[in-house]
């Protein structure tokens, strides 16, 4: 829009989430909270954040079980959170919670993806993202990644993929 154009409020599509105007502005209608990364004390699960790429910004939390012994690799879950890549975060409450239970009781490690969202990062720019969170975790398959818990403790032949 040029600088002497005004916004139109007329509606092009209303969705549950989001309106779209017929001057292409979109306007979302929902907030996604994020909680930091935490130690859980009731079942020894530990998550920090990690960067991936600075340009375009990718990030991801990984998940560590209790490891009881340390010689013995887990598999490892590449995980993608819902949100129809417009919305919500992998930093969200309701994934670090999910995850943070999943990883206790699968006995994984997870890596959980914050990709950029749509409009700001246009499709398939959430795609590309996800394949720099698969490439970066692919750099730790010889054990000397960036990232020493998946160095020290993942068995990649054991590989899953989930998504929210």
């Amino acid at each position: 829009m040029g600088s002497n154009e005004v916004a139109s409020n007329e509606v092009d599509r209303k969705f549950r989430f989001l309106t779209a105007y017929k001057d292409g502005r979109v306007e979302i209608h929902y907030s996604t909270q994020k909680t930091p990364p935490s130690n859980d004390p009731n079942t020894g699960v530990q998550s920090k954040d990690v960067t991936i790429s600075t340009e375009p910004p990718v990030s991801a939390r990984i998940y560590l079980p209790k490891i009881i012994d340390p010689t013995q690799k887990v598999p490892v879950l590449y995980y993608i959170h819902g949100g129809g890549f417009c919305f919500e975060s992998a930093f969200s409450p309701l994934f670090h919670s999910h995850l943070m239970a999943l990883v206790a009781e699968a006995n994984v490690i997870a890596v959980s993806l914050e990709y950029g969202l749509w409009p700001e990062r246009p499709l398939p720019g959430s795609y590309v993202d996800a394949w720099a969170g698969l490439q970066w975790i692919a750099s730790h398959v010889k054990g000397n990644g960036p990232e020493p818990w998946l160095n020290d403790h993942a068995d990649f032949s054991r590989f899953f993929y989930g998504r929210g």
